[in-house]
């Protein structure tokens, strides 16, 4: 396998010594069911490889980019009821975040992205709360709203649906089932009217909105479509990559 710099878990101390990083990626997936065709590890395996092919790219163009380990645990709590979905409370994730953060500021890298891959994640006010505590910059990235997927598939289920086995399809075919074993991904919609037009919010209750986990039909999944999606989300978030390591984040503002 040909040397990748950009990932640390790959990377020797003798490369990683001297190197002076721009910016550390940590992807933040999940363990849980997707439906029956697609692995627990879903979330985690597209959030680290769509990473670390940002960050081939961003090092390529002269951003020193390393990824970290992907943290494999998230937010479950809407899949308590579901055999080994793997919880991980938001204050769990905040103080393993600011533990992490010490190693990452006595590093001296300046910049942190988390980049996250399960939409019960949102980091956004863990990053408020612990932003005041360190001085590495932190932003957030939801690998899966880069782009408009409307444009790339025709179902836009949010779960093991579509789109996340298209992605599944191209980057780890060998793990994904046939879909005639997947089940249709029906998702059934709250009976409150705010609810369901979704201006009020509440996290689902999983097994009563689906009985195969998924939300979304996969049917018309395909690798071409994941290849296009994947290659468009890289291309911006390296793209991001680029641009923050270059940044001086005393002065982001216009």
């Amino acid at each position: 396998m040909p040397e990748r710099p950009y990932v640390l878990a790959e990377a020797t101390w003798k490369t990683v010594d001297p190197t002076p990083y721009d910016v550390a990626v940590l992807p933040w997936g999940a363990t849980e069911a997707h439906n029956y065709h697609l692995p627990y590890a879903t979330d985690s395996i597209q959030t680290e490889l769509l990473s670390i092919e940002a960050a081939r790219r961003a090092w390529e163009q002269g951003a020193r980019v390393i990824v970290l380990p992907t943290i494999p645990f998230g937010v479950q709590t809407g899949q308590r009821d579901v055999k080994l979905c793997l919880n991980m409370n938001p204050s769990t994730q905040t103080t393993v975040l600011e533990d992490l953060l010490v190693s990452i500021a006595r590093s001296r890298i300046a910049k942190l992205v988390i980049v996250n891959g399960h939409g019960g994640n949102d980091f956004r006010q863990i990053v408020r709360e612990v932003q005041a505590r360190t001085p590495v910059f932190l932003s957030v990235v939801n690998w899966y709203k880069i782009v408009d997927p409307a444009k790339y598939f025709t179902d836009l289920g949010d779960h093991a649906g579509e789109l996340e086995t298209s992605v599944m399809q191209h980057l780890v075919p060998d793990l994904v089932r046939p879909l005639a074993d997947a089940g249709r991904g029906h998702a059934r919609s709250f009976r409150v009217r705010a609810l369901r037009e979704g201006w009020a919010w509440a996290p689902r209750d999983w097994p009563q909105v689906t009985e195969d986990t998924g939300v979304g039909d996969p049917r018309q999944a395909t690798p071409q479509k994941g290849a296009a999606y994947s290659d468009a989300v890289v291309v911006k978030m390296a793209e991001y990559f680029v641009e923050l390591a270059k940044a001086d984040v005393k002065k982001l503002y216009e």
